[in-house]
């Protein structure tokens, strides 16, 4: 039993690591994967074979377990790559890559055609999402609290189906694609400034593992 404790420390020792964007020392995503996968094969393997088939479940797990983590990893750090200095936010949620891409990249007030500036940008999160296609892309608009659901609602779904579509003509498989609108119901900041309002002017593109 040490044994197997034993490794599974290494695993996640072996796979902490420092962050580029905050200089934190952290365990990565791939190691927590690594590590439950390692606990849930080391306990089958020990009702298997004891000892010696919990050393192999747990080997099996942790590498089952590193690919879906790691899989993300290794893609959220393209997408901070590519899209460096566009203004556009990569941010981590569970396991899953959320782009957060403000208006002011996107689209012009009350309107629903893409702005120019917007295809360089979804050009790399194109180019990301084919060479990783074992993942699903939502992608959701939302706007201020400037006028009503009426207003709101079909114009974000618009917007989000806008950007569906660009990625589709770029290559990414439709089949990948959900896009919908949810107008003002889920504010990031305050809707009492301009400031606050221009954030929540947005498209967020969530990219889900689907392994």
């Amino acid at each position: 039993m040490k044994k197997i404790v034993l490794c599974l420390m290494i695993m996640l020792l072996g796979a902490c690591a420092t962050d580029p964007y905050t200089g934190e020392s952290k365990v990565s995503k791939t190691a927590w994967g690594t590590g439950i996968g390692a606990a849930v094969g080391a306990g089958v393997g020990a009702l298997i074979g004891g000892e010696k088939g919990a050393l192999i479940g747990a080997g099996i797990g942790g590498a089952t377990g590193a690919a879906g983590g790691g899989y993300m990893d290794i893609q959220a750090a393209k997408l901070r790559e590519k899209l460096a200095g566009t203004g556009v936010q990569v941010a981590r949620d569970g396991d899953n890559i959320r782009l957060i891409m403000p208006n002011s990249i996107t689209f012009n007030t009350n309107e629903s055609t893409m702005k120019t500036s917007a295809n360089a940008v979804l050009d790399s999160v194109a180019l990301v999402a084919k060479e990783y296609d074992k993942t699903r892309l939502q992608i959701v608009g939302h706007t201020d609290s400037t006028g009503n659901d009426k207003i709101n609602i079909p114009l974000s779904q618009q917007r989000a189906v806008a950007v569906a579509n660009y990625l589709a003509l770029r290559g990414v498989d439709a089949s990948r694609l959900q896009a919908y609108g949810v107008g003002a119901s889920s504010p990031i900041a305050s809707n009492q400034t301009e400031e606050g309002k221009a954030q929540n002017r947005r498209v967020e593109i969530m990219l889900i593992n689907a392994q």
